[in-house]
C-alpha cells in the first residue's frame, strides 16, 4: 500500500452482537457496544467483568483482545496492549463462539501478527477469516479484504523478486474474483491496479486504474477516496514507471501519459 493513504486499514472493523443478544451477559453486550463506539478503555473494563462468567468468557476475551489491538494501533503503541491482546486471544476456545465471533477471532490473530510486523503470517490468518466473510457486513468485508492485501503487499516488499511476484499474483487473482462479484468494491478496484503493477504488468495496471476510475461513482460513499488513491497511484507510481519502460523518450513519454490520464479524468468526471 505504498504511496497510498491507508484509509481502509485505518478504519476499525465492528464486532457483531451475539447470536441472541438479549441472552448475553450484560457486561459482554456492553463491551461489544463500547468497542463499536471506539471506547476501548471502557470496553476492556466491561469485557473483564464478563470474563468472570464461564458462559461469556470466550466471547468477552475476544472483545478484550480486539479492544487492546485497536487501542495499540490507534492510540497507545504500548507493547503491553499487544501482549494483552495475544493473551486474550490465546484464551479463546473457538468452539464456544458464534460463527460471526469465530471470524472475528481470526481477524484478531491476523491483526496481532500484522502489528508485530509478521506480514506473511498475518495474511494467512486474514485469508482464513475471508472464508467466513459472508457473515460480515459489507464494510467489514471490504476492510478485511484490504487488511489481507496490505499484509501480502508488505510481505512482498520484504521478499526477493520471485516471491514478490508470487505474492502479488495472489492478490491480483483474488481481486479479479472480487470484482466479478462486486464491481464497486473500492479495495478490489484499488488492489487490482496495484497488484498488476507489482507483477510487472504495467499495461494491465493502467487498464485496471482507468476501469477503477470509471467504476468509482457507482458507489458514491467510497468514490472520493478511491479516486484520490487511484489518481495518486497513477501519477506518482504508474506514469513514471511506464515512461521509464519507453527508454530514451522517457520525459516525452511521461508528458504523453499524463495527458492521457488527464483526458480519462476529463471524460469521466
Amino acid at each position: 500500500m505504498r504511496g497510498r493513504t491507508a484509509v481502509w486499514v485505518a478504519l476499525v472493523m465492528s464486532i457483531g452482537a451475539g447470536p441472541v443478544a438479549a441472552a448475553e451477559h450484560p457486561s459482554l453486550a456492553k463491551a461489544r457496544a463500547l468497542y463499536n463506539a471506539a471506547d476501548y478503555d471502557a470496553a476492556i473494563a466491561a469485557a473483564s467483568t464478563a470474563r468472570a462468567d464461564p458462559a461469556a468468557a470466550d466471547a468477552a476475551a475476544l472483545v478484550a483482545a480486539r479492544s487492546h489491538l485497536e487501542r495499540y494501533r490507534l492510540r497507545s503503541s504500548d507493547p503491553a496492549d499487544l501482549a494483552a491482546a495475544r493473551e486474550a486471544l490465546s484464551a479463546v476456545r473457538l468452539a464456544a463462539l458464534s460463527p460471526r465471533d469465530q471470524v472475528d477471532v481470526w481477524v484478531g490473530f491476523g491483526q496481532a501478527l500484522y502489528l508485530s510486523d509478521m506480514f506473511g503470517a498475518a495474511a494467512e490468518l486474514f485469508e482464513t477469516a475471508l472464508g467466513g466473510a459472508a457473515l460480515l457486513p459489507l464494510r467489514d468485508r471490504w476492510l478485511l479484504l484490504d487488511w489481507w492485501a496490505t499484509a501480502l503487499d508488505r510481505e512482498a516488499h520484504a521478499a526477493g523478486a520471485e516471491r514478490r511476484t508470487m505474492a502479488l499474483q495472489r492478490v491480483m487473482a483474488r481481486m479479479e474474483d472480487e470484482l466479478q462479484q462486486d464491481p464497486t468494491s473500492a479495495p478490489a478496484n484499488y488492489w487490482m491496479a496495484v497488484s498488476a503493477r507489482g507483477t510487472g504488468n504495467l499495461e494491465r495496471a493502467w487498464s485496471a486504474a482507468v476501469a477503477a476510475w470509471v467504476r468509482a461513482p457507482q458507489r458514491p460513499d467510497t468514490a472520493p477516496t478511491l479516486r484520490a488513491d487511484i489518481d495518486r497511484f497513477v501519477t506518482t507510481v504508474l506514469i513514471p514507471e511506464r515512461a521509464r519502460a519507453r527508454g530514451a523518450r522517457e520525459q516525452a513519454a511521461a508528458g504523453e501519459l499524463r495527458a492521457e490520464w488527464d483526458l480519462v479524468k476529463e471524460q469521466w468526471p
